[in-house]
């Protein structure tokens, strides 16, 4: 990466900056993800190596600004992972540590808890949740984290009745006609659906990605279906399609 943003490198690594590189690590991320949704162990490869290249980009760009070096990172990440581990890297005696998992996840927030007053930061349950979250994985993880004192709904149920009066506030906001109250109202339908994913154990983000594929399948189909008839699909009509979408469901 040296060489390739060297002046006898490559003209658009040159002009990369912290910024423009932003998309590309979100994306790799991302490819990431979707070769462990498919379980391709050879797809995975790539990818955590195209994963780690824009890492290491990063740290180049911010090496040349006087910043920090890809080694100064990763001795961060190692010892944090350290501190946060007194249960492993502390004084013990090697024995297996008696904690388990829910202990262990405590304590990682405690610490960090710690580090932020440390720090200087004001304490927050919700901690530093990054802004550039996927907003179905943030909200959760907001829920998440307000849970961890206790503000929280006890059971799923209560979720499903909040995601009802949700609904209700939205249906009322159309009524009104205020595109602003109804974008407020559907937002917290959102929101109560990700905390209702997070009572039910399930990942909002990993649901949703797999609805999206279940819809994409079957919307081929559809289409299939009517060029086998020889009629696109802009000529059928909406009951015609939707009579075809049944037997598709109904065949799954």
């Amino acid at each position: 990466m040296r060489t390739l943003r060297s002046p006898g490198g490559c003209a658009w690594d040159r002009e990369q900056t912290l910024a423009s590189l932003r998309p590309f690590v979100l994306e790799e991320a991302y490819e990431v993800v979707d070769a462990i949704d498919r379980g391709d162990l050879a797809g995975l490869e790539e990818e955590i190596g195209d994963l780690v290249l824009e890492a290491v980009f990063l740290a180049q760009v911010a090496h040349e600004q006087d910043a920090f070096e890809i080694r100064d990172a990763l001795d961060a990440v190692c010892a944090k992972l350290v501190r946060r581990h007194p249960h492993v890297f502390g004084d013990g005696d090697g024995a297996a540590s008696p904690l388990t998992a829910a202990d262990v996840k405590r304590q990682w927030e405690a610490i960090k808890a710690d580090e932020r007053a440390a720090a200087g930061r004001p304490p927050s349950a919700l901690g530093e949740i990054p802004e550039s979250l996927p907003a179905l994985l943030r909200a959760c993880r907001i829920g998440k984290r307000a849970a961890t004192v206790g503000f929280d709904w006890t059971a799923p149920g209560e979720v499903e009745a909040k995601v009802d009066e949700e609904l209700g506030e939205l249906r009322a906001a159309r009524a009104e006609g205020s595109p602003r109250d109804v974008e407020e109202e559907l937002g917290d339908v959102l929101f109560a659906v990700a905390n209702l994913a997070r009572h039910l154990d399930v990942d909002p983000e990993a649901a949703l990605r797999a609805a999206n594929r279940k819809f994409s399948a079957r919307f081929r189909t559809l289409e299939q279906r009517f060029r086998d008839r020889g009629v696109a699909l802009r000529d059928a009509s909406p009951a015609e399609m939707d009579a075809e979408w049944r037997r598709i469901k109904d065949r799954e």
